[in-house]
């Protein structure tokens, strides 16, 4: 029994590592700096989508100039 909860213990640490024993992007620096450079993207465009996701990309309607706001 003791055996079983090493052994059931020692999986469960080794198996959170995993991140280190399988590297996310290539070997190769060029390639590497595409898959670096799309990640970067993605994260970027993520901040405009959730700002149009929740309409705060919209013209603010409490702003004392007037903002027609549609297509003119």
């Amino acid at each position: 029994m003791r055996r079983l909860l090493f052994a059931t213990l020692l999986a469960i640490v080794v198996s959170s590592n995993v991140g280190c024993f399988l590297p996310i992007y290539s070997a190769e620096p060029t390639r590497r700096t595409r898959q670096l450079i799309d990640t970067s993207e993605n994260q970027r465009n993520l901040l405009d989508e959730w700002e149009r996701f929740w309409f705060l990309d919209q013209p603010d309607h409490m702003s004392p100039f007037r903002t027609h706001g549609g297509i003119i």
